[in-house]
């Protein structure tokens, strides 16, 4: 019997997710929307970086980058209309560094933290309550 060389038998990731691997597990969340959500998302950005910058930590009043899974920053559905001049288009961020921190002190996928951040960012674009995201959530679970 020969035996089969260390690369070869590994099966698991040896590196941590990039923010292209985030990116994709939020597109994939993203096209698990309903029809009627992913059409309105057309204009929304997605952008995955590694942590909140520094204007971010301040507005939120947060202790560290480490406190902030994602962000929607725009305004909701129920505001469109008269846009002010040279605003910028509505956005929605998710920070890896601190979905990797979640992701290794849970039992939860990684999948699955995306998908539940993603889905909360959503809710903020249509102005949605939390229980209205949960439903979201669960569908887009399927």
């Amino acid at each position: 019997m020969a035996l089969l060389p260390y690369h070869a038998t590994m099966t698991r990731q040896t590196l941590a997710p990039s923010l292209a691997d985030i990116e994709a597990l939020a597109q994939a969340a993203v096209e698990r929307l309903p029809d009627l959500f992913r059409q309105h998302l057309g204009n929304v950005l997605l952008r995955v970086e590694d942590f909140p910058d520094a204007d971010v930590i301040a507005e939120m009043e947060l202790d560290s980058e480490w406190d902030i899974l994602g962000l929607y920053q725009g305004r909701h559905v129920g505001m469109k209309g008269d846009e002010p001049s040279g605003a910028l288009p509505d956005m929605i961020f998710l920070y890896r560094r601190p979905l990797l921190d979640e992701w290794c002190q849970t039992d939860d996928s990684l999948e699955a933290i995306v998908t539940h951040v993603l889905v909360h960012e959503v809710g903020h674009h249509f102005g949605l309550s939390d229980e209205a995201m949960e439903a979201i959530e669960a569908a887009a679970g399927e």
